[in-house]
């Protein structure tokens, strides 16, 4: 057989690889998004480091995140009093008034602390990341 003709030898296109979430991790996300009361303690190994907090909804982190773009000063301030609805208008102007059911791609945390290394931690009010960079995950957080 030829090189022409074997497939092994046949040049081929670069194959583009995305990560994947853990479908239970977005079935967790999606399941907390039902209740903007409910928060529930978790810890995320993200790009290597840990990061915990109150995993929380997407509607219960844009009202905070909201909250905190009314308290920007500066010249920019009034540009960004109206950012989180024009936002959700965007999206919802996009995909019309029928939103897919499909799992989540993001993951909210409230009163966030990472780790920076063996005695450093970073704290933040409000968190927001891909679901697809986490690459472990558990219930809890540090003690």
């Amino acid at each position: 057989m030829s090189a022409e003709h074997d497939p092994l030898h046949q040049p081929s296109a670069p194959v583009v690889t995305e990560p994947v979430p853990d479908v239970q991790l977005q079935m967790l996300v999606r399941l907390i998004g039902l209740d903007t009361e409910v928060a529930l303690p978790i810890t995320l190994v993200v790009g290597g480091g840990f990061l915990h907090g109150d995993l929380i909804s997407h509607e219960a982190w844009a009202a905070g995140w909201a909250s905190t773009l009314r308290g920007v000063d500066g010249p920019g301030a009034r540009l960004l009093e109206r950012f989180p609805e024009q936002v959700d208008q965007a999206v919802v102007d996009k995909q019309g008034d029928q939103i897919p059911q499909r799992l989540p791609q993001w993951i909210h945390l409230r009163d966030a602390t990472g780790v920076t290394g063996p005695n450093g931690t970073l704290a933040m009010p409000l968190w927001r990341g891909r679901l697809a960079d986490v690459s472990g995950w558990s219930l809890g957080k540090p003690g």
